[in-house]
């Protein structure tokens, strides 16, 4: 076989083997076996055309010829012209599998069945990284950049996949790459001569103990995977799922046309266990109380037995006025809200965070509106990457009595949401019925269901439980009473259906937290779902059944008149207008907010008795004064000896100020970018260091030349034959210090003050003298003579041991 014969079946190869991280993505895998035979046929093609030989472009053509009439063979023989030639009609079928193939991804979990659209996509992913790859390192011989479409195709199975064996696809995907450099290695080394097998005995010049140089390319690509693979072992993951970045940048809404089903349940519960939490986006609204902001993503009203998503929707163009929300009447108390948001840089996925019920949206970009929902989804590859936007939204308040006295939904409604699956196991409707015997209405029974998980059920918060899906999942939470959002939800809205309560389960994110500037932050360690049950009259609401997370309404409060259900309480907590004499909530707890976490535990009571007799005897009071003095005293150390320093390092001679040492002033400046979080880089030089003082602390044209004037004086002072003396430093030191106190937030300034970033100094002058006195310690005389004493007595113990 030729080099390039050889050449051309390691990049099939190559490619064959960074495909194989698709397999786990699907079931069955036959398609991969159909992917490998086109591709050798491809191979094939390129290797006669350069055989021939016909010129680069044209060789590349062929194969991508071939590979065109191959799919449509394959995949639209029966519109095809003699059932080879991609006609019109051979077009348009292709053109259909593959949005059906788009739609499909989205719909089911992993692993997919391999619908005749997703294997379109598979087999013809795979032929064009294989073509590509093929042109690369073959025809236009440089196999090194063929590495890119072999991670592109790798990393793409990556993102979507959730199996625990990534790194085994990773190994043969880069097996495969290493394969084809040492086949293009070769190949180079092959045009030079002989390739030499080893050490060629009585050569003048060779040393008989030398390697093969492809052997070393086989250390150094060994290696090379070995890092690849430990590197990423000891740094933390960044994965985010559905609430944070896609795998790919597109998703629902690509053509404009529908939009289908999204998958929750593992993304959710990783955005919920990410070992350091991230600003998903931050918001400012005029809503009075934020206890109400969820931001809903998506609404899952479709349970099929195998996991709930979305129903396969028609979208729209987003209307200047979103309709009103169905079922809401007239008569339910009705707040707008006005809302600013903005999505952090990272956080890119196509469906967009929005209050419940949105009434308006002015956003920028390409976006569509799903009417049933409520939602709005990117639109051919529109993500909320950095987006800015404004939303008015409806903050509806019902009462209980309203929710009690909604009539009933209308039939068609009520048919679509409250079906389940005949695979449901008997416990949920078992269970359904007995939590909520006794119930009159549907409002009674959803007040009951969502008190059963949230306080006396037995039932604990843990993210780290499998998230799992189908109905065995639901029956598993119920027996086991531990999981997250997505069980407690997914559970109520399940329960709810089972007893004819119209439901679906609403997937985003919890308020917030407020910060100091007014804004609310929220982060992946607020993603949540919540259910939410139908009120003819009302509408969609939301009920909270998960403990410890998020608010409970003010209207989900049960009618304490009627009986509780079987393991509750007589008489469940309520709002009452009555004043308590007992400890009452963190005022961070609204009025609805029953939960047993220790955000909303209500603070001890604070005695009133005095101390016993005999009280505290004086040297107990004393170490106790002398404790409190010396935690107030402590503090305040890094601020005192700030003040000493810059007052030191500015008095200068005795016309103060205008005689300060350049150095020090140098050094005061340095420490005063450093307390406002420009930390020194003893690399730079003066200049370059002053630079990056003024573009960092953005400082104001007198507050920059005062920097660089005292950045000359030191310059003149290091390097200068003869230095020019400079005046003012000190207050040109002062003036920067001024402009960057006047440019900082609060807490950075307040941060600046009392607990200097410089006062670092101070641990290390300490540090440098302890290890200065311990040096003293163990030269000093006394030492030394101990340490000659004790090797002496060692050297007679020795001497009287080989006598004996």
């Amino acid at each position: 076989m030729s080099g390039r014969a050889r050449l051309a079946l390691c990049a099939m190869v190559a490619t064959l083997c960074a495909g194989s991280a698709l397999l786990p993505l699907v079931d069955p895998i036959t398609w991969f076996f159909q992917a490998a035979l086109m591709l050798a046929l491809v191979t094939g093609v390129g290797a006669l055309g350069r055989r021939v030989p016909l010129a680069r472009p044209l060789t590349v053509g062929a194969q991508a010829l071939a590979a065109v009439l191959l799919l449509t063979v394959v995949f639209a023989r029966g519109q095809a012209i003699a059932g080879l030639l991609p006609g019109p009609d051979a077009v348009t079928a292709l053109v259909d599998l593959v949005r059906d193939g788009v739609r499909d991804v989205g719909r089911y979990a992993i692993p997919a069945p391999v619908t005749p659209g997703i294997r379109l996509l598979l087999v013809a992913g795979v032929l064009l990284i294989g073509l590509v790859v093929d042109a690369t390192a073959v025809t236009y011989r440089s196999a090194a950049p063929a590495g890119l479409p072999l991670l592109a195709l790798y990393s793409v199975a990556a993102g979507l996949s959730q199996s625990s064996a990534g790194w085994l696809w990773f190994v043969v995907a880069a097996a495969g790459y290493l394969l084809l450099l040492l086949a293009e290695g070769r190949d180079r080394l092959s045009q030079w001569g002989r390739v030499f097998g080893g050490p060629v005995a009585g050569r003048p010049g060779t040393d008989p103990g030398g390697r093969l140089p492809i052997r070393r390319g086989h250390r150094i690509g060994a290696l090379a995977l070995g890092i690849a693979l430990l590197v990423p072992a000891v740094l933390p993951s960044l994965g985010a799922g559905l609430l944070g970045p896609t795998a790919d940048g597109t998703g629902p809404g690509g053509g404009g046309g529908t939009i289908s089903a999204v998958n929750p349940l593992v993304s959710l519960q990783d955005s919920l266990n990410q070992p350091e939490d991230r600003e998903v986006l931050n918001y400012r609204t005029t809503a009075a109380d934020t206890r109400e902001m969820y931001l809903r993503i998506v609404a899952l009203d479709q349970f099929d037995g195998t996991a709930w998503k979305p129903s396969e929707r028609t979208v729209t163009d987003v209307p200047a006025e979103l309709p009103r929300p169905p079922g809401l009447s007239s008569d339910v108390s009705v707040t707008r809200v006005n809302t600013s948001l903005s999505t952090a840089q990272w956080y890119a996925q196509n469906w967009l965070p929005l209050p419940y019920p949105a009434a308006k949206v002015d956003i920028p970009g390409r976006w569509r509106f799903e009417p049933e929902g409520r939602t709005l989804v990117g639109d051919r590859g529109q993500n909320t990457h950095g987006l800015q936007y404004q939303v008015e939204s409806l903050q509806v308040r019902p009462t209980a009595h309203q929710l009690a006295a909604a009539p009933p939904p209308p039939a068609a409604l009520r048919s679509e949401y409250t079906k389940v699956p005949d695979s449901l196991p008997p416990i949920v409707r078992t269970t359904a019925r007995q939590v909520t015997r006794g119930a009159r209405t549907a409002y009674d029974k959803a007040v009951k269901l969502q008190d059963w998980f949230a306080l006396y059920g037995g039932f604990s918060y843990n993210t780290e439980v499998r998230a799992g899906s189908g109905t065995e999942a639901i029956a598993r939470f119920l027996e086991d009473k531990e999981g997250f959002c997505v069980h407690f939800s997914f559970s109520m809205a399940a329960m709810a259906r089972t007893l004819g309560i119209p439901a679906r389960v609403a997937v985003g994110f919890t308020p917030g937290t407020r910060q100091p500037d007014g804004t609310t932050s929220v982060s992946l360690k607020d993603a949540h779902a919540w259910p939410e049950l139908y009120f003819q009259g009302v509408g969609w609401t939301r009920f909270e059944p998960t403990p410890s997370r998020g608010s409970v309404p003010d209207y989900a409060f049960p009618d304490t008149s009627q009986p509780t259900g079987p393991g509750g309480p007589d008489h469940a907590p309520g709002p009452t207008a009555v004043p308590s004499t007992g400890p009452s909530a963190a005022p961070s707890c609204g009025p609805g907010e029953r939960r047993a976490g220790p955000e909303c535990a209500a603070m001890p009571a604070v005695p009133t008795a005095g101390p016993p007799d005999g009280g505290l005897s004086p040297g107990v009071l004393s170490l106790l004064a002398l404790a409190a003095l010396l935690v107030v005293a402590l503090p305040a150390v890094p601020l005192r000896w700030r003040a000493r320093a810059r007052a030191r390092r500015l008095a200068g001679g005795p016309d103060g100020a205008a005689a300060a040492d350049p150095l020090a002033a140098w050094q005061e400046l340095v420490d005063t970018g450093w307390d406002f979080g420009i930390l020194p880089d003893e690399s730079l030089t003066p200049r370059a260091a002053v630079a990056r003082i003024i573009r960092v602390g953005e400082l104001s044209p007198d507050a920059a030349a005062a920097a660089q004037r005292v950045a000359t004086a030191v310059e003149q002072v290091l390097y200068a034959p003869q230095p020019v003396p400079a005046a003012g430093l000190a207050a040109d030191v002062r003036r920067v210090h001024t402009c960057l106190l006047d440019g900082a937030p609060r807490a950075l300034r307040l941060r600046a003050r009392f607990a200097p970033r410089s006062a670092a100094r101070l641990r290390w002058s300490w540090a440098g003298r302890w290890s200065a006195l311990r040096l003293r310690c163990r030269d000093s005389r006394p030492a030394a003579a101990a340490r000659r004493a004790a090797d002496a007595l060692r050297t007679a113990a020795r001497r009287r041991g080989k006598r004996a």
